[in-house]
């Protein structure tokens, strides 16, 4: 085994690769190594700066550490995209291709099987396969997502490199096998947005005001619209007579020298309930 080096490893895999039909594979493998060349290239890095290992649906490409990683990062924001909105929107359904990436640095080895070692390696692999990333690539239009390692966003992303825009990229932790991993993702994290939020929702019209929103019929105790309960129709023999309704809360409500006190319903010909005192605030009850 050759002694481990300083390396930036770059994972890109194809989302549902395994639903695909042996055609289907076929094609997404030649789009995916064309995608990987093109963007590599864009970033000035030669092939002779690089290792590539496949992996049926996904490719792993150990650079040179020599090589930009800045370029990288922003060859993989512009082209990548680019480059799958040219594919996909001249491709059927079935021959979509949509990637999940993952930049990281750290040391790797190379063993007489031509296989690579590295913990640094492991965790790049485990970011590519968290659940979190798939999640963030399902709710993409751009049919990519990518994550980097904090070593990256230590070194490279938090400065703020034209074409690396900083702020968006968000801190995430993935869980793994070796317990918690600190990354960042580029773009909105899942369930993290309005979008995804349980709370808010439709605001219930006068809320704002103190009005309470009534029962829903299968809440407890509710009622249909329009009825009342047994105890306040048995409290009321009668409803009132049409008209004008007048509420007064205290006081001594007088009308032409009179006070009327208790319940008024349908003075004029109606029924009076309650206590009435006529011809001043002393006389007897009628």
């Amino acid at each position: 085994m050759t002694d481990p080096v300083s390396r930036t490893i770059l994972l890109l895999d194809i989302e549902k690769y395994s639903d695909r039909d042996d055609i289907e594979q076929a094609y997404l493998r030649r789009m995916l190594y064309d995608v990987a060349d093109r963007t590599l290239e864009r970033a000035g890095i030669d092939e002779r700066l690089r290792l590539r290992a496949d992996r049926g649906d996904s490719v792993m490409e150990l650079i040179d550490a020599n090589a930009s990683v800045t370029a990288l990062l922003r060859a993989l924001l512009t082209e990548v995209p680019t480059q799958l909105h040219a594919v996909n929107r001249m491709a059927s359904s079935s021959a979509q291709i949509r990637l999940r990436g993952v930049v990281a640095t750290g040391y790797v080895a190379v063993d007489e099987h031509d296989g690579w070692v590295g913990s640094d390696l492991n965790h790049a692999c485990r970011l590519l396969d968290a659940q979190l990333l798939r999640a963030a690539l399902r709710e993409r239009r751009d049919d990519f997502a990518l994550c980097v390692s904090e070593s990256v966003h230590t070194g490279i992303v938090r400065h703020g490199h034209a074409g690396i825009p900083a702020e968006d990229f968000h801190p995430v932790t993935v869980d793994s096998k070796n317990g918690p991993l600190r990354a960042w993702l580029h773009g909105p994290v899942p369930g993290a947005g309005d979008d995804h939020s349980e709370e808010g929702g439709t605001s219930v019209p006068g809320a704002s005001s103190g009005e309470r929103p009534a029962p829903r019929r299968d809440q407890p105790g509710a009622q249909a619209p329009g009825s009342q309960a047994p105890e306040a129709r048995a409290a009321r023999p009668s409803a009132p007579p049409a008209g004008a309704v007048f509420h007064f809360d205290g006081g001594a409500p007088t009308f032409g020298g009179s006070l009327v006190g208790g319940d008024q319903h349908g003075v004029s010909g109606g029924q009076v309930t309650g206590d009435v005192h006529l011809g001043g605030s002393g006389g007897e009850s009628a």
